[in-house]
């Protein structure tokens, strides 16, 4: 018995070190208020795919501006949202945003046409805690630059309008927008 109550009480002590006075550990886990608006912002297309296109692309990159871009809003859970990305016919990408333990993180899954992982995926961020309901950008975290091995100190905005009918990604590198891609929300497929 003795034991028993010594296990029980060193369990209480372990509780009670693991979280803050006044926090629980449910709310340790919570995004904050605007990246869970934005997420919700997100979780309202839910089921709807919408056309896009490129509308830039800096100098020297390879354009998409011919391709036929579709997102598809196809995961939303209460903590995260899946957007696969078509350019053409190749359906390799998708976009995860994801509640990891309390930041929002933004992921670029790849995968081959048999469903498995291309050896470049998984890369993106986390928010930097600047964003809105409406915008949110991710610097690159340290697996993705481990994965990609440069310095390019990529950026992605992920920004919505105002009035929800418009989303727009871009990419940066070094300070400088090199691509970004605008989809009409206001015209599902």
């Amino acid at each position: 018995m003795k034991t028993v109550l010594s296990l029980i009480t060193l369990s209480w002590i372990l509780v009670a070190c693991s979280t803050s006075p006044g926090q629980d550990s449910q709310q340790s886990n919570s995004l904050s208020e605007t990246e869970q608006q934005f997420l919700d912002n997100l979780k309202s297309f839910c089921g709807q795919s919408f056309e896009g296109r490129e509308t830039y692309t800096k100098d020297g990159r390879d354009s998409w501006a011919h391709k036929r871009m579709v997102i598809f809003f196809t995961v939303c859970e209460s903590d995260e949202v899946h957007i696969p990305f078509h350019i053409d016919d190749d359906t390799s990408r998708t976009w995860m945003f994801i509640n990891d333990n309390g930041s929002l993180r933004f992921r670029h899954d790849h995968r081959h046409p048999d469903g498995t992982p291309e050896d470049l995926t998984l890369y993106g961020g986390y928010s930097d805690g600047s964003g809105t309901p409406f915008r949110q950008s991710f610097p690159a975290d340290q697996y993705t630059d481990d994965l990609l091995d440069d310095d390019l100190d990529r950026v992605w905005n992920v920004i919505l309008s105002d009035d929800l009918s418009t989303m727009t990604y871009e990419l940066g590198y070094l300070g400088e927008i090199v691509f970004r891609a605008e989809f009409n929300l206001s015209n599902p497929l």
